[in-house]
C-alpha cells in the first residue's frame, strides 16, 4: 500500500531537484519581498496606529489594481508557457505584446479611479460608531497623502509585471528575483531615511514610505527591462517585439476568451477580499490595524505555498503544451503533496510565533491581541490554503479559466463575503470570530478542488490549434 502511495504522490530525487530549482529563485524573491514588507509595515507602525491604518487602507485598494494586472497577464501567460513548451517564438512574442497593451489600458483606468473616487473608497473602511472623529480624520489625511504619491508607481509596476511574467514563462526566474532583491533593498534603505528623517534626510512620515516605494519600483522596472533587452539572443521573443504592436486577431480572441474569466476572477476576488476587510473594519480602526499586521506577517509565512502554486502552473502548462497529459497529472499530484506537507511545517511555525509578532509594532495592546489570535488561525489553516492554491493553479494551467473563476472569485462573493457581512453586521461577534468563520469556508473549496482534480477535466492543450 505504501509503495503505491509513494509512487503516486512522492517523486524521485530528480523530480524534487527540478521543483526546487524552479521555486528557489521565487522563494528568495518572495521571501525578501515579504520580509521587507514586514519591516516597512513595522516602520510605518512606529508612527502610530492612525498612520498605519491609513497606509493599510490605501494598500488594500492598490491591491485591487495589482491583482487586476496579474489577472489580465495570467491569461496571456497560459499561452506563453505553452508556446514556449511548443517552441513557438512568434506566439510568445505576440503574447508579450498583448500583455503590454492590456497593462497600459488598466493603468490608465486605475489612475482615473483613484484620482476621482479615492475619498469615497477610503470612507468605506472608516466606521464612525467604533472610532472617534479625530482618529477617522487623521487616518483619512494619512491615506490621502500616501495615495497621491503611490499613484506614480502604478506604471513601473505594470511594466515590471509584463516583463517578469514573460520571462517566467520561459522558466527564467533568476532575473525577476534579482530585480526584486535590488528594488526592495532600495525600498528598505529609503524607508529608513525618509520615514524618520535619518542621516539628514527630511522626515516625511507616510509620504516618505510612499516615495520610497515608488522609487524602488522604477529601479526594479529599469533593471528588468535593461537585463532582458541586452539578452535578446536568449529572449528571442523580444527581437522585433516593438517594431509593431500588432497581435493576430485569432490569438487576441483566444487569449480574451481564455483570459477574461481570469481577469474577472482576480479583479472581483481582490474586490471581494477588500469588502471582507471592510466588514472587519466595522469593529473599528483597531480591527483595521490588527488585520493589517496579520496580513503582512501571514504573507511572510505563506511564501512556499504561493511559489508551489506558481511552480504547478509553469510545470503543468509546459507539459500540457508538449502534449504530455499524463506527465502533467503526475507532476500536479506530487507537487501538491509536497506543498501541503511543507505548509504543515510553516503553519506550525506561524502558530508558535503568532503571540510574539505583534509586539514588534508600536501599537495598542488591543490591536496586538487581535493580531496574535488571527495569526494563529492563519497558521492552522495554512495546509488547507496550500491545497486550494495548488488546485487553482492546476485548473488554470489547462485553460479552464471559467472553472477557476467559479472556484475562486464566485466562491468569495457567494460564500465568504456573505459570511463576513452577516456576522459583522447582524451579530456582536468579535472580529476574531468573524475572521475564523470566513477562513473556515475554504474547507468547502478543498472538497470542490479535489473533485475537479480527480476528474481530470483541467488537463488540456490550448495551443495546438492556435494561430500565432
Amino acid at each position: 500500500m505504501f509503495s503505491n502511495f509513494r509512487k503516486r504522490y512522492i517523486g524521485d530525487k530528480g523530480f524534487y531537484m527540478a521543483v526546487i530549482a524552479l521555486i528557489i529563485p521565487m522563494i528568495v524573491q518572495q521571501g525578501i519581498t515579504q520580509f521587507v514588507n514586514l519591516l516597512d509595515n513595522v516602520m510605518v507602525g512606529r508612527l502610530g496606529t492612525n498612520p498605519m491604518s491609513g497606509v493599510a487602507i490605501v494598500n488594500q485598494l492598490i491591491f485591487i489594481f495589482n491583482l487586476t494586472i496579474f489577472g489580465g497577464l495570467s491569461g496571456a501567460s497560459i499561452f506563453g508557457a505553452q508556446f514556449y513548451g511548443k517552441g513557438d517564438e512568434r506566439g510568445l512574442r505576440h503574447s508579450f505584446r498583448f500583455r503590454l497593451l492590456f497593462g497600459l489600458g488598466v493603468t490608465a483606468l486605475g489612475l482615473a479611479v483613484f484620482l476621482f473616487f479615492g475619498d469615497q473608497l477610503f470612507h468605506l473602511y472608516l466606521n464612525k460608531e467604533n472610532s472617534s472623529p479625530a482618529d477617522i480624520a487623521a487616518t483619512l489625511g494619512y491615506a490621502r497623502e500616501y495615495l497621491l504619491i503611490m499613484l506614480w508607481g502604478l506604471f513601473p509596476f505594470m511594466v515590471m509585471q509584463v516583463y517578469s511574467s514573460a520571462l517566467k514563462d520561459m522558466r527564467e526566474t533568476f532575473s525577476p528575483m534579482m530585480a526584486s532583491v535590488i528594488s526592495i533593498s532600495v525600498n528598505l534603505v529609503l524607508n529608513y531615511l525618509l520615514i524618520f528623517g535619518s542621516l539628514g534626510f527630511p522626515k516625511m512620515g507616510v509620504r516618505g514610505a510612499a516615495l520610497a516605494t515608488v522609487i524602488a519600483r522604477y529601479v526594479e522596472m529599469l533593471y528588468l527591462v535593461v537585463y532582458a533587452t541586452r539578452r535578446k539572443k536568449k529572449f528571442t521573443f523580444l527581437q522585433g517585439a516593438f517594431k509593431s504592436m500588432r497581435v493576430p486577431l485569432p490569438l487576441v480572441k483566444k487569449i480574451t476568451i481564455t483570459g477574461t474569466p481570469l481577469l474577472l476572477n482576480e479583479t472581483l476576488w481582490s474586490m471581494g477580499t477588500a469588502m471582507i476587510n471592510m466588514c472587519y473594519a466595522t469593529r473599528g480602526l483597531t480591527a483595521v490595524a490588527a488585520t493589517n499586521i496579520t496580513g503582512t506577517a501571514n504573507n511572510l509565512f505563506s511564501i512556499i505555498m504561493m511559489t508551489m502554486g506558481n511552480a504547478i502552473g509553469i510545470m503543468a502548462g509546459q507539459l500540457l503544451g508538449a502534449n504530455d497529459i499524463e506527465g502533467a497529472k503526475d507532476t500536479v499530484r506530487k507537487v501538491m503533496f509536497f506543498s501541503v506537507s511543507c505548509c504543515v511545517v510553516t503553519g506550525g511555525l506561524l502558530v508558535v510565533c503568532a503571540p510574539f509578532i505583534p509586539y514588534i509594532y508600536n501599537t495598542e495592546e488591543a490591536v496586538r491581541q487581535i493580531a496574535a489570535q488571527t495569526l494563529i488561525i492563519c497558521g492552522c489553516f495554512q495546509p488547507v490554503h496550500a491545497f486550494v492554491n495548488c488546485a487553482y493553479f492546476t485548473i488554470r494551467s489547462g485553460g479552464k479559466t471559467f472553472i477557476t473563476f467559479l472556484f475562486d472569485c464566485a466562491f468569495t462573493w457567494v460564500v465568504c463575503l456573505p459570511i463576513a457581512y452577516s456576522l459583522s453586521h447582524f451579530t456582536a461577534l468579535s472580529v476574531v470570530w468573524v475572521f475564523f468563520f470566513v477562513m473556515s469556508a475554504d474547507i468547502i473549496k478543498v472538497v470542490i478542488g479535489a473533485f475537479m482534480l480527480k476528474s481530470g477535466i483541467w488537463a488540456k492543450n490550448v495551443v495546438n490549434d492556435t494561430a500565432a
